[in-house]
């Protein structure tokens, strides 16, 4: 049974490997976490004079430094004036030298977002009209490259150790404190604080080129790392280096003292453990919490302390497993992983996911926003993944805690077989001994006689009766044998080198009844049908967690989906205002001239509302929606940024309430104001405007 459903088992976690080497091959750098909402001048536009300024506006704050927004002219030589400076909100902004000449100018910026994460960019602008311009853009974004590469590795590898950390020392100090005392639970949690520290110095080395040039020689700059330690996610990872200091002496304590106490001693200690490996833990997770995506957007203050419990909750879970896969394959045959350990972290594990249900779903309201998110965004689709696995993993952990039930009710009657088995080798063992004894009596009469004769018969004969000594010592496993030949001095020396030979030997034979009695014990428990089955279900959880712990980790390094569907809004509102319309402007205007029957609502329709040629059609209706005739209406056209209009119209009345004018000219594109003058009675008129992009 073993041999025929292990290498299942096997495949499938190598798939789930596979899948996982995938989504870290796809995850690609970072995305940016604040987008580009808008820009001043607009992306494409051609503009009659050069602009005093270029400003961009972004979804969130970000950090910018003397290089963060360069303009660049048609030949690549630098145009703009001074450093970036924030105008108020999101909007930063770039002085231009005076003067500029007409051609297209290329914008580009490269700023971290409030969330840690580089963001980069480019698009173009044009004065007076296009022209060709030799400013190539790189395709390498902010954060690729071998360092951003590298980057991304030094995160997966900090989750995992964080995981690992934590969720081993629960589970040994939750759920099997004499696991303290087994050797491969030591080494995988001390591994786990190894993985978080390397991973945490490699990242503090890499930050500053990561979010700047990219280049492998900024890795090793002083200047750049004293400039990385004044920013947030600069003092996050310091912060988490000295935590990791003091959870360093958390493990040392817990394998340490905890190990060589009693058990009843353990329960004193366990409490103060607990505690402090609880702050500990708490804040190493507020080290990703206080500088990533919750500490930024929608209630950032209540953000934080669900993301610190969403990542202990995942730790324990996936920690612990991993920890009770690794005891239960490679811990001692003398010291199996009881029932009750497993027991114990069934309900652990339990209540991980209770939390995690109940804080992911507060994330994925804050991180989406909307129900379409979930598809028409990479976020989304993450998401929908990540809540795939852990439905899988909780279906998984249903039958785990079914092989432990199992393997509980089926405890006592194990016990019962062991100690038949040993007290049958106790019997055996006794019967051996007084046979043992009875030898050596036997050969020690023997020994002493050819002792005598080798005295009376001369040098011959006291030679032949040591070895006759000899091998009677042979036979019965002592020394005295020889050692009472005291008739020749060749044979006292004789025995004496037998003797260190027969404790060398005896030695030896300890060691291997010690392996034979371990393997023996390992074949036993390998041959429990509710072990083997436990252990088959907890390595699928396992690699099904691996899975889970990679989706996790690109989550977050993706843009999330309600900043990126704000961003599509965005561009494509851009889009829409540097494009030619393609359909009418409405325009609903309320009016009131103080008069009897002095109220109603003016609509305006402005049609195809772009530069040339338009059609204007303008309604007259009462508040109660039925159309009605007025005395007198007049329209205008002004455009203020450019000093035009107004431009009158005189719209031509058609049936009742509605009036139309044909051919009215639109000179330029830009954001005119539309004005519409109501007369209802030979002295009650006013006059009411509303803004529109046309062209």
């Amino acid at each position: 049974m073993t041999q025929t459903i292990a290498p299942r088992v096997r495949t499938l976690v190598l798939l789930l490997l596979a899948a996982a080497c995938a989504l870290l091959a796809g995850a690609g750098p970072a995305s940016a976490h604040a987008a580009l909402t808008g820009s001043d001048p607009r992306e494409g536009a051609v503009v009659d004079k050069a602009p005093a300024q270029v400003s961009l506006t972004f979804s969130e704050s970000v950090s910018v430094d003397d290089d963060s927004l360069r303009v660049l002219d048609p030949k690549g030589k630098r145009v703009d004036d001074g450093k970036p400076s924030g105008t108020g909100g999101t909007t930063y902004s770039v002085k231009l030298h005076a003067g500029l000449p007409d051609g297209t100018y290329t914008v580009t910026y490269q700023v971290v977002s409030a969330d840690s994460h580089p963001v980069s960019g480019a698009y173009t602008f044009s004065v007076g009209a296009p022209s060709e311009t030799s400013v190539t853009v790189s395709g390498q974004g902010a954060g690729g490259g071998f360092v951003g590469g590298l980057y991304g590795v030094g995160r997966y590898v900090s989750y995992a150790g964080f995981a690992v950390l934590v969720g081993g020392a629960a589970f040994v100090l939750a759920c099997w404190p004499r696991g303290s005392g087994v050797r491969v639970v030591q080494r995988f949690v001390v591994s786990g604080w190894l993985s978080l520290t390397a991973a945490t110095l490699l990242l503090l080395l890499l930050r500053g080129s990561y979010t700047g040039s990219g280049k492998v020689a900024d890795v090793f700059d002083l200047g750049l790392l004293g400039e990385v330690l004044q920013t947030k996610a600069g003092a996050a990872l310091v912060s988490r280096l000295l935590l990791l200091a003091a959870a360093a002496l958390f493990i040392a304590v817990l394998f340490g003292a905890y190990d060589k106490r009693e058990d009843e001693e353990k329960r004193d200690l366990t409490f103060g453990l607990a505690v402090g490996g609880s702050v500990v833990a708490v804040g190493l997770a507020a080290t990703w919490a206080m500088s990533e995506h919750a500490s930024v957007g929608l209630q950032a203050t209540l953000a934080m302390p669900v993301d610190v419990v969403h990542l202990i909750a995942v730790a324990t879970w996936l920690g612990g497993l991993t920890a009770l896969l690794v005891a239960l394959y490679r811990g001692p045959a003398d010291t199996p992983v009881p029932a009750l350990a497993v027991s114990r972290f069934s309900r652990v594990a339990f209540g991980s996911v209770i939390a995690l249900v109940v804080t992911g779903t507060y994330q994925s309201w804050r991180q989406l926003g909307s129900w379409t998110a979930f598809t028409d965004t990479r976020y989304g689709q993450l998401l929908l993944v990540k809540i795939g696995l852990v439905a899988v993993l909780v279906g998984v952990a249903y039958f785990s805690r079914r092989w432990t039930a199992q393997l509980a009710e089926a405890m006592p009657a194990v016990a019962r077989s062991a100690a038949a088995r040993r007290a049958e080798k106790g019997e055996k063992g006794a019967g051996k001994a007084s046979t043992k004894a009875s030898g050596n009596a036997s050969a020690k009469t023997g020994t002493k006689a050819s002792g005598n004769a080798s005295a009376k018969t001369g040098a011959k004969a006291g030679t032949k009766a040591s070895g006759n000594a000899k091998v009677a010592e042979k036979e019965s496993g002592t020394t005295k044998g020889s050692g009472t030949a005291k008739g020749s001095g060749t044979a006292k020396g004789s025995g004496t080198a037998k003797g260190t030979g027969g404790s060398q030997r005896a030695a030896q034979l300890a060691r291997q009844r010690a392996a034979v009695d371990a393997a023996r014990q390992k074949r036993q428990r390998d041959a429990d049908p509710n072990r083997f089955g436990l252990r088959r279900s907890v390595l699928a959880e396992a690699g099904i967690a691996v899975v889970l712990l990679v989706v996790t980790t690109v989550l977050t390094q993706t843009e999330p989906g309600r900043t990126e569907e704000e961003a599509k809004a965005a561009g494509a509102s851009s889009a829409g205002s540097s494009a030619p319309a393609t359909g009418a402007v409405t325009l609903d205007m309320p009016f009131d001239t103080g008069s009897q029957n002095g109220k109603g609502v003016v609509r305006v329709e402005l049609d195809p509302a772009r530069v040339g040629v338009n059609d204007l059609h303008l309604y007259v209706e009462r508040p109660d929606g039925t159309a009605f005739d007025i005395p007198e209406v007049k329209v205008a056209l002004t455009q203020k940024a450019k000093d035009i209009g107004p431009l009158p119209v005189a719209p031509d009345h058609i049936t009742t309430g509605h009036w139309s004018a044909s051919g009215v000219q639109i000179p330029m594109a830009g954001d005119w104001e539309v004005a519409v003058t109501v007369r209802t009675s030979d002295i009650d008129q006013v006059t009411i405007s509303k803004n529109t992009q046309i062209g």
